[in-house]
C-alpha cells in the first residue's frame, strides 16, 4: 500500500515525539511504501541516517509554512506557544503539499502521528483517502489540589494550557478531524472520552505513543548488570518542568530517610533551580545530582546504575522514560494519573494515587522506602517489566497493529466505493444473497 504520514516531529536517535515519529516511519516502510512529511528542522539527522543506512520504501518530504522552520531542539529555550503556532500553520501548509503528492501518488491511506495532540486539527483529513489519527492524547490535566505548590508562572502555564485546550475544542477543524477520521487512536481514557464528545466515529485505545525498538532493548540489557554497591539509587528523567513532579519526588526522597541513597535527577529545564534551592531547603543536596540534558546513551548507562526510577508526573500522556525503565529491568514508581498509569501495572511498580501532595508524597515515599529495602521485589518487578515492554511496548508489535488496521480501513473503503458506484440491479442481487 501506498501510505502518507504527517510526522511534524521525527528524527532518529531521538526519544519523545521526534522518536516517535522516526519509529513508527520505519516500522510502517516494512510492509508499505510510506511517504513521510515532517520539519526541515529534522532534516539533518534523517539525511545522516539515511547515508548511513537506507531502509526500502521510505521517503521524506520536508516542509515548513513560509520558509519558518522552528528549531524544535531549542523549544525549552524558547516560548512553547511559538511551536504551537508554528505547528498549526505547518498543518496548513502539510495539506497544499500532500493534496499535489497525491495526485500524483494515489495513496491508500493517510495518517496523522506527531504531534500526537488531541486538540489541534490535521488538515490531511480533508485528502480522498481514509484517515487515522493518533495515537493522541493530551486531554489529561493536574489535579487542582496539586497547583498549590505551582510558582506564578507554573500557574499561569496551566491556565493557558487548560484554555488552549478549549479553543482547541471549538476549533471546527478539531471537530471535522475527529469526525472525518477512519479510525481514532488514544493513549489514556480522559482523550477517548473527549474525542467522543468530538465526534469520533471510531475510538481504538494503544497503551502509549511511544515504543523500544529490539536494537534498544538489547543496549539496554547489556548495560544493566547487577551490581554490589550498598548505595541505592533513584533516578528522575525528563525536562525540568513543573507538571514532571520532580518536586515531589525530592519530597518523597527527603522522606525516605536512607543514609546510603541517593537521587539523580537527569534532564534541564526552567524549573532547575526551584528544584535545586528545595534539594537545599530539605537537606538532602549533598545525595541529590542533577546530572543535567545528557545524551540518550548516557542516560541509559546512567538507568545501569540505578535501582528504581520515579516519575512523579502530573499530566504525561505517554512517556518514553517508562518503558525504557521497564527495558532496564528496573521498578517504577509513578502517580496513578494519564500515561504512566497505562504502562506501569501493578507487577512492573506502584503507581500512587494523586489526592492531595501531601499524601501523595508520603504514599511516593513509602513505595520508595519498601523498594529500597527489599530487593528481592525490586527484581521481581524488574523481570515483569522486561516482559511487558516486550510484549505491549515493542515498535515492531505497533508496526503490525498498524499495518493491520490499514488493511482492514483500505479494503472498508474499496467495499464502500463498490457499493457506491454498483447499478441498482446489482446492489438488490447483492440483498438476496
Amino acid at each position: 500500500m501506498k501510505v502518507l504520514l504527517s510526522a511534524y516531529a521525527c528524527e532518529p536517535g531521538r526519544g519523545s515525539e521526534p522518536g516517535v515519529g522516526w519509529n513508527m516511519a520505519c516500522e510502517i516502510a516494512k510492509h508499505h511504501q510510506v511517504w513521510v512529511l515532517t520539519s526541515n528542522t529534522h532534516r539533518p539527522a534523517i539525511e545522516a541516517e539515511l547515508a548511513r543506512h537506507q531502509p526500502p520504501n521510505l521517503n521524506f518530504v520536508y516542509l515548513d509554512p513560509l520558509g519558518w522552520v522552528y528549531d524544535w531542539s531549542s523549544e525549552g529555550k524558547r516560548s512553547q506557544w511559538f511551536v504551537y503556532l508554528h505547528y498549526y500553520l505547518w498543518q496548513i501548509w502539510a495539506y497544499f503539499v500532500a493534496r499535489r503528492l497525491h495526485q500524483d501518488i494515489s495513496f491508500d491511506v493517510t495518517h496523522h502521528i506527531t504531534y500526537g495532540r488531541y486538540s489541534s486539527p490535521s488538515f490531511l483529513v480533508f485528502l480522498p483517502t481514509p484517515f487515522i489519527w493518533g495515537p493522541v492524547g493530551g486531554a489529561e490535566s493536574t489535579p487542582k489540589a496539586f497547583w498549590q505548590d505551582f510558582s506564578q508562572r507554573a500557574k499561569v502555564y496551566e491556565t493557558l494550557r487548560n484554555l488552549l485546550r478549549w479553543f482547541g475544542e471549538c476549533d471546527p477543524f478539531v471537530h471535522l478531524t475527529a469526525q472525518r477520521s477512519a479510525v481514532a487512536i488514544v493513549t489514556t481514557p480522559e482523550t477517548a472520552n473527549h474525542l467522543k464528545i468530538l465526534g469520533a466515529k471510531r475510538i481504538e485505545f494503544l497503551p502509549g505513543q511511544t515504543g523500544i525498538n529490539q536494537q534498544e532493548l538489547a543496549r539496554i540489557e547489556k548495560l544493566t548488570a547487577s551490581s554490589e554497591e550498598t548505595v541505592i539509587r533513584f533516578v528522575s528523567i525528563g525536562r525540568l518542568l513543573h507538571w514532571k513532579g520532580f518536586h515531589l519526588g525530592l519530597k518523597a526522597f527527603a522522606e525516605v530517610g536512607l543514609e546510603q541513597s541517593e537521587y539523580w535527577i537527569i534532564g534541564e529545564g526552567p524549573e532547575r533551580t526551584r528544584l535545586e534551592e528545595l534539594a537545599n531547603q530539605l537537606g538532602i543536596a549533598d545525595r541529590t545530582f542533577f546530572l543535567g540534558g545528557i545524551s540518550r546513551e548516557e542516560t541509559f548507562h546512567a538507568l545501569a546504575k540505578s535501582h528504581v526510577v520515579v516519575h512523579p508526573a502530573l499530566h504525561d500522556f505517554s512517556p518514553t522514560v517508562c518503558l525504557e525503565a521497564m527495558a532496564a529491568g528496573l521498578p517504577v514508581v509513578c502517580l496513578n494519573l494519564g500515561g504512566p498509569a497505562i504502562q506501569i501495572t501493578e507487577e512492573t511498580g506502584f503507581k500512587i494515587h494523586a489526592q492531595t501532595p501531601e499524601q501523595a508524597v508520603s504514599d511516593l515515599a513509602k513505595a520508595m522506602r519498601l523498594l529500597a529495602q527489599d530487593p528481592e521485589l525490586r527484581l521481581r518487578m524488574g523481570r515483569a517489566g522486561k516482559k511487558r515492554v516486550k510484549e505491549a511496548f515493542s515498535w515492531e508489535s505497533k508496526g503490525q497493529y498498524l499495518t493491520q488496521l490499514y488493511n482492514e480501513i483500505s479494503n472498508q473503503d474499496l467495499f464502500s466505493k463498490t457499493l457506491s458506484t454498483s447499478p441498482k440491479h446489482d446492489s438488490s442481487r447483492t440483498k438476496k444473497i
